[in-house]
């Protein structure tokens, strides 16, 4: 049965979507974000960052002990090395080669340096394991020393583990709940060197902008000079902004930065689709603009069956029912030879010192074909209008990602499509 659905919205054209009842069809189309408005009101302290100052990747090798038996196995040979260097350390000597331990773990520890950390601050590590260890459920990590990417130490990381998950039993009976191989150490790290930057020797401040944009940051630019009254700062391209440091005439940087950083302006969000496919989660944009286009969407399923019937070992594969290509004496004969009739076991019959019977798969192919939906967007078409459009036809999320691209293809999308 034909139906027609028109969709109509304030103020915006509305259009026809015909369409057919569909049964057993979700939309699975996940949550879209979009706006009223194209731009939107933000401080330059949430769009920029300051140039130079910026957080630091820490790396370390350790070894947590205490787990309760849940440890490396001796397959993973370092940890057993690890071990040993560790005991000798300690001054105790012992031959990697005969020791066998299930309560430790080799592991990496990771953390984030942050700008003007000073020696003594805590930092928040992380922990994950390195060999076959199925859980780090009630280890302690030993002092192991986190290195900057110059080779350096900067922070020392120890203390208990705190995981977000836990694995119970062993084999087949086992429960695993998140992670058990990654864990957190809260203040687990201290610093030990000072990595601040000074900043009263900066006669330049660049603002880098999160998001490339020519606009954004010729505004940026403009609030600037308009808060102090003459041109200090100046949009070297789409992600920096430089702003004078001895033009501003300052009592410091730090009150300068402020100072800019609590400046309000207009965000301009760029015309954009981003496109998971692994998880089926569509966002678009609401400044995303449609050309007038038409989409014609079908479906095609295609469904294997295998089913087993029970036949004698040597003998042809029974028939479908109400087939028999050399009549019924074959499927007697058949019947007779298994000691079943029909060659199926029956209850309370013996098989008369034959074989046992051996099942034998039959494959069914059903092959079925959609009718074609069709959906047509006017000039200057939104977002609003193309999900509701792809809602009424009953298309999945890995239709609409199909559909979007071939939009993009044909040229009737003014956005640039990212798909992850």
């Amino acid at each position: 049965m034909q139906l027609a659905l028109t969709i109509a919205k304030a103020g915006q054209r509305s259009f026809t979507v015909p369409g057919v009842v569909l049964c057993g069809i979700v939309f699975l189309l996940a949550p879209v974000a979009h706006a009223v408005d194209t731009n939107r009101q933000a401080m330059v302290r949430d769009i920029t960052t300051i140039q130079g100052v910026r957080d630091n990747p820490l790396v370390g090798y350790g070894l947590v002990v205490g787990l309760h038996g849940t440890g490396d196995t001796q397959q993973t040979i370092f940890t057993v090395q690890s071990l040993a260097n560790a005991m000798q350390k300690m001054g105790v000597l012992i031959n990697p080669s005969t020791v066998v331990v299930k309560n430790v773990a080799a592991v990496f520890v990771t953390a984030s340096l942050p700008p003007f950390a000073r020696p003594g601050a805590k930092l928040d590590v992380t922990v994950g394991s390195v060999g076959d260890a199925r859980s780090l459920e009630g280890g302690v990590l030993l002092m192991s020393a986190l290195h900057g990417p110059d080779g350096e130490v900067y922070a020392v990381a120890q203390g208990a583990l705190l995981l977000g998950g836990y694995s119970a039993g062993s084999g087949a009976n086992r429960k695993e709940v998140n992670a058990a191989n990654t864990a957190t150490i809260p203040n687990g790290a201290m610093i030990e060197r000072d990595t601040a930057v000074d900043l009263s020797g900066f006669k330049m401040v660049s603002l880098l902008l999160n998001n490339p944009d020519f606009t954004t940051a010729t505004d940026i630019a403009t609030a600037v000079n308009t808060e102090f009254g003459k041109t200090v700062a100046t949009a070297l391209d789409s992600r920096r902004v430089d702003i004078s440091v001895a033009d501003t005439t300052p009592q410091s940087v730090p009150l300068l930065i402020a100072r800019v950083q609590g400046l309000m302006l207009n965000v301009h969000t760029p015309a954009k689709i981003v496109i998971n496919e692994r998880t089926g989660t569509i966002v678009m944009g609401g400044s995303v603009k449609l050309s007038p286009v038409s989409v014609i969407h079908g479906s095609l399923s295609i469904q294997v069956v295998t089913t087993y019937k029970a036949a004698q070992p040597g003998m042809l594969p029974l028939a479908p029912p109400g087939f028999a290509p050399n009549g019924p004496a074959q499927q007697a004969g058949q019947a007779g030879a298994a000691g079943y009739p029909n060659g199926i076991p029956q209850p309370g019959m013996s098989q008369q010192g034959l074989p046992p019977p051996v099942l034998v798969p039959q494959t069914n192919v059903d092959v079925s074909d959609g009718p074609a939906e069709s959906m047509k967007l006017d000039e200057g078409a939104n977002v609003d209008e193309l999900v509701s459009g792809l809602h009424a036809i009953g298309t999945t999320a890995h239709d609409v990602v199909a559909i979007l691209e071939a939009i993009k293809a044909e040229g009737g999308m003014q956005a640039d499509l990212e798909v992850q």
